[in-house]
């Protein structure tokens, strides 16, 4: 019984310095040295390298060829995803955004930050929209940078001020289509606009002819957890008829999905 007991002790102590190790990691510590690790979680660096060797043969750390440090694997993704599948979130947006699509003839889409990239959580192409929609094969789970989306600037723009000028200092900007914001004094003064407006707008800054608004979700408690937006291809509609058309359904979108979470501040 008392080796049972140990046993069992001493696979709880494992899995729980596994999960620390993992946990390590975050918007601000995406690499990690064994070192840095072992300081991190309070262990001995053999300790650490021998419980890091273990997660990186199972996918869930990934090393970096150049640094040598380490990365999150894709079996943490993946475990992310089947997250998200479940998530409370989707399942409350889910009708929500249903009647967005079918009130506007958009597809409509919900993401959470993940470092500086946003993570599609639920999507919902309206067949309407199709053969003027821009296909850029997006679905549950997909990730794409935050700089240069609607619902990545949402996200960037309600952080907190310490929290966003870090992301910004990592956000290493490129073209990625015709408008992309790469300078970063620009990045930060449209967040700033897109605070003050409570909402905002892409145009072809993620691709040619892609144009989309976004809106936050707030949580129970206020801070900003996720984001919604329309996509349009700019054939449609020029962007000042875009925002007076579509803004005012989106908010109403935003701020039912906000109150079912159990927000109840003020929105405006």
């Amino acid at each position: 019984m008392t080796e049972l007991r140990q046993a069992n002790g001493s696979g709880s102590q494992s899995l729980e310095r596994g999960l620390a190790i993992l946990s390590a990691f975050d918007g601000s510590r995406p690499l990690l040295g064994v070192s840095e690790l072992g300081r991190v979680v309070g262990l001995s660096r053999s300790t650490t390298h021998r419980y890091v060797a273990t997660l990186a043969r199972l996918g869930y750390l990934q090393q970096d060829e150049e640094t040598r440090r380490y990365r999150l694997g894709p079996r943490v993704l993946e475990l992310g995803f089947s997250a998200i599948n479940s998530m409370e979130l989707r399942e409350i947006s889910a009708p929500h955004l249903r009647r967005l699509s079918e009130e506007t003839g958009h597809t409509t889409n919900m993401s959470i930050l993940d470092g500086t990239d946003i993570v599609y959580i639920e999507r919902v192409r309206n067949p309407q929209g199709q053969g003027t929609e821009i296909d850029l094969d997006l679905h549950v789970g997909s990730r794409l940078p935050a700089y240069c989306t609607s619902m990545g600037k949402v996200l960037l723009a309600f952080l907190p001020d310490c929290a966003r000028e870090e992301l910004l200092a990592r956000i290493e900007p490129r073209q990625r289509g015709p408008n992309t914001l790469t300078d970063k004094r620009k990045l930060a003064a449209d967040l700033a606009r897109v605070r003050k407006r409570g909402f905002a707008v892409n145009n072809e800054e993620l691709a040619y002819g892609l144009r989309s608004l976004a809106a936050p979700v707030h949580s129970q408690s206020g801070p900003v957890v996720a984001a919604v937006n329309l996509s349009v291809h700019r054939s449609l509609a020029s962007i000042d008829e875009l925002v007076a058309e579509l803004v005012p359904p989106l908010l109403r979108a935003a701020e039912d999905i906000s109150a079912r979470i159990g927000f109840h501040g003020d929105l405006a």
